[in-house]
Order: structure tokens, then C-alpha cells, then sequence
């Protein structure tokens, strides 16, 4: 788990991903020629931070978000989200300025819900502050901010050791509205033909979706996808002896959502581990459900 550590203490709140972006591309130059097919690697401005791997002759597309929620400050020792963070008085939170380090505190107003911040210092305008990571490991899980969606970028990393012909897309935006899958698509659906995707993505643990008891297929969130295309997936799964869930649900989202509203014929869906304590500091997965993504994804890019 050492690289999911590394990958969970690395800030990159929507909007500023480029330190994540550096991170992988090194990673990728260091780690890719010992991987079984070598990719050809596209990133740099046209794409801002997202980077774009391409093994073989793909036929499947994977993105996975490399962004996490946070806040902002503003005005008076004023806070205001990145996405959709949960908020506690005493959170502990972290980020840079000109004038150095931070480690603040959260705070809420009981009354109005305002947030702001406890430090022995104004710190500047526009400062992005996250979540500080506590990374904890046991032998039946991993607890830790920002497993959504660093256990997706995990997981598409491991994916890479071993794919021979597929996309892996690292996303930007997603925790706060989007906006790079759609220019990402139109790129590798007009230059490699693909047009089938797995969204490699975090979800929640519910009433119907148990930790500990496999990845989660998803029929539906807020979106529907075409429901031949998930049936398919659904099929290879169930032959692959994988333990997996089934997902319905009337609301939330992720790239899936730009993928069908864009303007090309992408079909797609949602494949992730499912997390508790949901956009916390302290998001929780279970190993089983972390092992039976990486299987998944693995068996679902040899047969789609």
C-alpha cells in the first residue's frame, strides 16, 4: 500500500492537479519499462494536467480522476468548498502559501453553516487547503482522505503493469463539475476509434452495497447508461468467478456523465471498490474490495 500512501498525501484539489500530474508522469517514466506492453504516453498543455496512455490496439477506454475535493479561502478567514467535502469543526486541514506552510482547523458556524478556519495567521486569497492525510492500514482495510479517487488512479496504475491493448485517461475536475473528459474523449475517440469506457471511480457503501463483498458494477446513478453495455460487462464478471455488487442509485455522478453528454457515441460504465465515511478524512476500503477491482478491471480490458 505504499503507493496508494503516497498517492493519498499528495494534494490535488480540482483546479490544481499538476503536482499529481508531475507525480505520474514520473512514476509512469520510471515504472513503464517493466510493464508488459510500453505505452505511448500523451500529456503537455493541449491536454492542461490530464495525461492520456495508450497500449496496443485499444478497443476500451479507463479514466480515473486524479482530483480531490478541499476548500478555498476567501475573505476573512472565509472558506469555500471544492466539490462536495464533508464538514466538521476540527478538521484538520493543510495547503501552502507565500508565507509557508499551513496545518489549520476547520470550522463551522453552528448557526449560518459558514466555514472558515483557525490559524495563527491570515492565510492568502485563493490558497487551496485539503484534508490532512492520516493514512491508516489494517489487515482488513485502509482508511485515509482522498481515497476517492486515489485508489481509482491505484488501480488504473496497477492496471497498466500488465494491459496489452486499452486506454487509461487520467481525468481532471471531476469532484467540481468536470469539464476535461469531454475534450479527452473527442481525442481518443476521433484518433484511436474507442468508444466503449470504464469509469475507474470510488463509490459509497449503502443500505444495498456491502463493504467488504466486492467491486460495484453500476446500473445507474443520477445517469443511465445503455443498459447492453452494462449487461455485457455484467456477463464477463459473472463468468470471471470475480466477487462483485450490483449498483442502483438516483443520484450522484462521475466522467460517466461527460461521456454521455458528449457529443460522440460513448458507451460507458461506473466499476469501482465501495468506501465508507464518504469524502471525510477518513474514507474507508476494504483490501477484499480493493483486490477484487484491480481483478476486475483486469479481466474486463482482456474481454470487452
Amino acid at each position: 500500500m505504499h503507493l496508494l500512501r503516497t498517492l493519498c498525501e499528495i494534494a490535488a484539489p480540482s483546479g490544481h492537479e499538476a503536482p499529481l500530474t508531475e507525480f505520474l508522469l514520473h512514476y509512469i517514466q520510471q515504472h513503464a519499462p517493466g510493464w508488459r506492453v510500453q505505452p505511448q504516453v500523451l500529456a503537455g498543455d493541449d491536454l492542461q494536467d490530464c495525461i492520456i496512455l495508450v497500449f496496443g490496439q485499444p478497443r476500451t477506454a479507463v479514466f480515473a480522476h486524479i482530483d480531490s475535493i478541499g476548500f478555498t479561502v476567501r475573505y476573512g478567514r472565509q472558506l469555500v468548498r471544492i466539490g462536495g467535502p464533508d464538514v466538521q469543526t476540527g478538521y484538520r486541514l493543510v495547503g501552502r502559501d507565500a508565507l509557508g506552510s499551513i496545518e489549520c482547523t476547520l470550522t463551522v458556524d453552528e448557526q449560518t453553516g459558514a466555514l472558515g478556519y483557525e490559524f495563527n495567521r491570515d492565510i492568502e486569497r485563493g490558497t487551496e487547503l485539503t484534508f490532512q492525510c492520516d493514512f491508516r492500514e489494517t489487515a482488513e482495510a485502509v482508511q485515509s482522505c482522498y481515497l476517492d479517487n486515489r485508489l481509482g488512479v491505484w488501480t488504473a496504475l496497477r492496471l497498466c503493469e500488465t494491459l496489452e491493448h486499452g486506454i487509461v485517461a487520467f481525468s481532471c475536475w471531476e469532484e467540481h463539475g468536470g469539464g476535461s473528459v469531454k475534450y479527452l474523449a473527442k481525442r481518443i475517440y476521433e484518433q484511436y476509434g474507442v468508444r466503449q469506457a470504464l469509469v475507474c471511480d470510488i463509490t459509497w457503501v449503502t443500505e444495498g452495497v456491502h463493504a467488504g463483498q466486492g467491486c460495484v458494477i453500476s446500473l445507474r446513478d443520477s445517469l443511465i447508461p445503455r443498459r447492453s453495455y452494462v449487461e455485457r460487462i455484467r456477463r464477463i464478471a459473472e463468468a470471471s468467478g470475480i466477487p462483485y455488487q450490483l449498483e442502483v442509485e438516483g443520484s450522484g455522478g462521475s466522467d460517466g456523465k461527460e461521456l454521455q453528454h458528449g457529443a460522440q457515441p460513448w458507451d460507458w460504465c461506473f466499476v469501482g471498490a465501495p468506501e465508507d465515511h464518504v469524502h471525510t478524512p477518513d474514507e474507508l476500503v476494504y483490501k477484499a474490495d480493493i483486490d477484487s477491482m484491480l481483478r476486475l478491471y483486469q479481466v474486463l480490458m482482456q474481454e470487452l
